[in-house]
């Protein structure tokens, strides 16, 4: 009943199946590692965003080198910013909004450097391509709180004097002529004494895993309904087979009898139709029966 199955058509429209459905699993477990890429961000949030702050010399190799666990982690900086060397960072929505950060070198104890992102300040109204003011940070001795947060690649492209691509940290120590320490920048959480003006602060990351499960689920239902399609139709192409030899047999024993019919409608009339006897014949018989 089924050995259509085995016909090049059908057996392209498995292949087209399996492929389609291999394309739904990879989909699927793309969701998945998205999930757990997210999965694995909050879990750094939650334990790393509101912890007891540590000092720089605990978390100095990390400005080095940030070890992707430890981001998000509160460190306690002492030193004075370089109003000098800060800069603004272009294209950074927040809220849907566009605008730019503020980044300015903090010169610790130590003699080190280290990054400071202070905040976030809209698109200005009268100076195009800039903000209209950018705060100055507090000046002489500072006690900073800030996060620990991966430098980011550089993008290729040029920007204005005074602004930044991005928070490429070779590059942005490369212009300020002095070494920084560029694994790793600080976002601002707090900082002693507070700045007259300051911009916005930053909102915690978003704790929400989001969709990815639900995504990955219906890409591998899609993976098994294209199979379940396939089932269907074969169970259709074999149950239109067998209604069409049924159609055909009883085709066959209707023309049997017609093929009687016309056998018979060829017959002589002579042995259809018995032939009519003659007066003579009648009275003969007639007299026969009477014993004459």
């Amino acid at each position: 009943m089924y050995r259509f199955l085995f016909s090049s058509k059908w057996l392209g429209y498995l292949l087209l199946a399996a492929i389609f459905a291999t394309g739904c699993v990879f989909l699927g477990r793309w969701q998945m590692d998205r999930r757990a890429e997210t999965l694995a961000e909050i879990q750094r949030v939650t334990s790393n965003y509101s912890a007891t702050p540590i000092s720089f010399p605990e978390a100095r190799d990390q400005f080095r080198q940030l070890d992707p666990a430890r981001e998000w982690t509160q460190v306690e900086l002492r030193g004075s910013y370089d109003a000098a060397g800060q800069r603004i960072v272009r294209n950074r929505p927040l809220n849907g909004q566009p605008g730019y950060e503020v980044v300015v070198p903090f010169r610790l104890a130590s003699g080190e450097t280290v990054v400071i992102d202070r905040g976030w300040l809209p698109i200005g109204n009268n100076n195009p391509g800039r903000p209209d003011s950018v705060p100055a940070p507090p000046s002489g001795q500072v006690t900073a709180v800030v996060r620990l947060k991966h430098g980011e690649p550089s993008l290729q492209r040029g920007a204005p004097e005074g602004q930044l691509a991005s928070i490429d940290l070779p590059a942005y120590s490369a212009e300020l002529g002095y070494p920084l320490l560029t694994g790793a920048y600080g976002q601002l959480a707090s900082e002693t004494p507070p700045a007259a003006e300051m911009p916005q602060p930053f909102p915690m990351p978003s704790v929400e895993e989001g969709t990815h499960l639900s995504y990955s689920l219906q890409w591998f239902a899609f993976g098994i309904l294209m199979f379940v399609g396939f089932g269907y139709a074969a169970r259709q192409q074999a149950r239109n087979a067998a209604l069409d030899a049924e159609d055909a047999e009883a085709t066959g024993a209707a023309g049997d009898h017609g093929h009687a019919a016309a056998a018979a409608r060829r017959r002589p009339a002579a042995a259809r139709k018995r032939k009519r006897a003659t007066a003579e014949e009648e009275e003969d018989a007639i007299l026969d029966a009477q014993g004459y």
